[in-house]
């Protein structure tokens, strides 16, 4: 089923101004094909391209949400952009139905309320109907970190003889020393590279870019990637992506994890451990030995340091667990 006007306006929204990543996108608009089914089996309409043109494109009066519900509609348009809180609500019980995570819940719901808000605030919709509607409360959970001493596993793993495996010994090594996203470091080019101060630009959500310090082992195994890599030609131009598969083309996110899955099983790791929990170790480690949290909040590039500060929780915890077990008067006789 393709989406409709007003929909298919939604996500080039998110895309083009919002600068949301492909895959978020891709989430939004699922969540919209599976609310936009649901009024059609609701409602008992069917989709007529021609006539939902004409809906959105015709102008609506201003006006608050009908708190009883959507006012009866020829076109799921029409349905959409008179919505009432109490269709809201029907959709969240049918939702419910499905015996979907708190977290996939929360999603939906943080889909329609961007959507509602877009089309209020662009005249088409009569009222944004999500106003009265109360996201459930998420059970706050941990980001997992490894050690130390299981990241130098890990790292150590990839070999050194041919190119692949400095290729993956120098991803590995990356991810750890900047905390960047799988997704940055996949869309990273050899231009974004600055060795002689070790650092990287890194294109992070929304398109924002910062620098982020490269550290020493890492600097290392990217020069020693590069050599063999250049002496083989599979990057021909400064515009070219920094980490490549044999074919010498960017390599994917779901790629990388596949490498990874492979390290962690000749080293006997966790299969569970993603290379999203390169990035919480990294911030974790960070945190632990005193830096601020200012400063990792840059560099993982949230945009709100409560986002950072779940790691403080993680941290204080390992400081509270070290202390119950080594303290001789923390534990009750």
């Amino acid at each position: 089923m393709s989406m409709l006007p007003i929909t298919d306006a939604f996500t080039r929204y998110l895309s083009d101004e919002r600068h949301f990543s492909p895959y978020t996108a891709r989430c939004y608009g699922a969540d919209l094909r599976q609310f936009v089914e649901f009024l059609i089996k609701e409602h008992r309409v069917e989709i007529d391209p021609a006539r939902e043109k004409e809906a959105f494109e015709k102008e609506l009066p201003k006006r608050s949400p009908d708190i009883a519900g959507s006012i009866p509609g020829r076109t799921v348009t029409e349905i959409i952009r008179t919505a009432g809180s109490e269709l809201i609500r029907g959709f969240l019980a049918h939702l419910g139905e499905h015996k979907y995570s708190s977290a996939t819940m929360a999603r939906k719901i943080a889909t329609l309320r961007s959507f509602f808000k877009w089309a209020d605030k662009r005249g088409h919709c009569t009222g944004n109907p999500m106003t009265t509607i109360r996201t459930p409360r998420q059970a706050k959970r941990l980001p997992k970190a490894i050690t130390i001493e299981q990241v130098e596993r890990l790292l150590a793993a990839p070999g050194d003889a041919d190119m692949l495996g400095r290729r993956d010994r120098a991803m590995l090594e990356t991810l750890y020393s900047t905390g960047i996203r799988v997704s940055e470091l996949v869309g990273l080019n050899a231009e974004d590279l600055d060795l002689a101060n070790e650092a990287l630009r890194v294109r992070g959500k929304g398109k924002k870019e910062r620098i982020v310090p490269l550290g020493s082992h890492a600097v290392g195994a990217v020069k020693r990637y590069l050599d063999l890599l250049h002496q083989e030609s599979k990057s021909a131009s400064s515009n070219a992506a920094l980490f490549v598969n044999k074919h010498g083309g960017r390599l994917s996110s779901r790629s990388v994890r596949r490498k990874l899955d492979k390290y962690l099983k000749a080293v006997g790791l966790d299969p569970t451990i993603s290379p999203h929990t390169l990035r919480h170790s990294f911030a974790t480690h960070l945190l632990d030995n005193g830096a601020d949290l200012r400063t990792v909040q840059e560099m993982l590039g949230h945009q709100s340091l409560s986002t950072t500060q779940v790691y403080t929780h993680l941290t204080t915890a390992r400081m509270q667990d070290a202390y119950n077990r080594a303290h001789p008067r923390a534990q009750a006789s």
